[in-house]
């Protein structure tokens, strides 16, 4: 956390992004995009910025019920907000034009009721804390507590271009320091307060940011060289590009989703990482799913989901979100899983994975699905623990067709 206060350019910057988020319902990134640009920060500053809006927004309730502000009131009583905020961490306060101070009395006694509501203290909306607790039981409050906590930095080493030594070595060279993740070989954890994007490393595409939990899948789906291989929720592509290095480029690794956008950003970072046998494929119909019947011999479902397992790392989607909304998923989720495996060829493996930790989303999905269709054998399935592992929470089911 912070040793000094903010400034109060950089507090009034704080503020505006929690009002785009809060107020205007923008995703976090968006927000970021939207107030930094333009802005002559230094990385430094920008670091400190996004350290207290992700630290606020992860614990969002706590800090407005300590500073008597309520959610939608941010844009106005911000400077309450992030009096409150320096208070708990015993910071001197910003030195703004204008403030709206809070009583120290006051802010003792809430606290000290606060520290008595667990779920309050742990940054949990009701309708999460209700949720978690009927779908994990006593595993519930372990993993509530993880996911407030401020999330790690993880890389994925590019193994088309370097291995894990030289890119510890050539990172170090450009300030920034790393370690070895037990359990994930393709992972570094970057344990340096550095500008990783600025390096040249990055622009040789030697890296991917990528959590160490979700490299874990790509490894699930085990694609070998030549293996026609398809990615059928490629997103973004962090994880197809993980697969074409496990692939060494060598076969066809089909990334598909249903914005075309998403893809136009993976083809350039597929170039970037020197992976040539990457090709998208916009889902425009069924009838692009249907083309590809019993074709392949690896498919990876990373289905939309609720989030709920990266939510360290994405906190503001528990204040945009509500549990009206999973019910709405699991039922994409169904449909994806029973159109989508038909690409699966005999002896084929399908990998069904989600961020999220709900065991609606998870194996109980699964198990649907298989008692729906015999031609498919279950394999194995994880759920990556967030309180247990230190990552963001995954689940990944193996599947294996044995028959058309």
């Amino acid at each position: 956390m912070l040793q000094t206060s903010l400034s109060p350019s950089a507090t009034e910057l704080v503020i505006n992004v929690l009002a785009t988020v809060l107020d205007e319902g923008k995703p976090l990134d968006r927000a970021y995009s939207i107030h930094f640009s333009g802005q002559r920060l230094a990385p430094a500053e920008q670091a400190r910025i996004t350290l207290v809006v992700g630290d606020i927004l992860r614990k969002l309730n706590l800090y407005c019920y300590l500073a008597d502000v309520k959610q939608t009131e941010i844009e106005r009583l911000g400077s309450r907000l992030l009096n409150g905020w320096h208070m708990f961490h015993e910071l001197p306060l910003p030195k703004l034009p204008y403030s709206l101070t809070i009583e120290s009395a006051d802010f003792t006694s809430r606290l000290e009721i606060a520290k008595q509501d667990q779920a309050l203290w742990d940054g949990c909306p009701e309708w999460l804390d209700n949720l978690g607790q009927a779908q994990l039981g006593d595993q519930w409050p372990a993993e509530r507590a993880a996911l407030n906590a401020a999330p790690k930095r993880f890389i994925r080493v590019n193994e088309l271009k370097i291995d894990q030594a030289g890119l510890q070595s050539k990172l170090a060279k450009e300030g920034v320091q790393t370690q070895v993740v037990e359990g994930v070989p393709s992972a570094l954890e970057v344990i340096s307060d550095s500008a990783l994007f600025r390096t040249d490393a990055f622009k040789q595409g030697l890296f991917e940011q990528q959590d160490a939990g979700s490299q874990q899948i790509a490894a699930v789906l085990d694609a070998k060289p030549g293996m026609r291989v398809v990615d059928a929720c490629a997103g973004a592509g962090g994880k197809t590009l993980a697969i074409a290095a496990q692939m060494q480029g060598k076969g066809r690794l089909l990334a598909m989703d249903v914005e075309q956008w998403k893809l136009d950003n993976l083809k350039q970072r597929a170039r970037r990482a020197g992976a040539h046998n990457v090709e998208t494929r916009i889902i425009a119909s069924s009838k692009t799913i249907k083309r590809l019947k019993l074709s392949a011999d690896r498919v990876l479902l990373d289905v939309p989901c609720s989030g709920l397992g990266v939510l360290k790392r994405n906190p503001d989607a528990k204040w945009r979100d509500t549990a009206d909304r999973l019910p709405v998923l699991v039922a994409l989720q169904k449909e994806i899983l029973q159109s989508y495996s038909r690409m699966v060829k005999v002896d084929g493996i399908l990998v069904y994975a989600t961020c999220s930790i709900m065991p609606e989303e998870n194996r109980q999905q699964v198990d649907q699905f298989l008692a729906n269709n015999d031609h498919f054998e279950f394999i194995e399935d994880e759920t990556i623990s967030v309180a247990q592992s230190g990552f963001d929470g995954f689940y990944m089911a193996k599947l294996r067709r044995i028959s058309e």
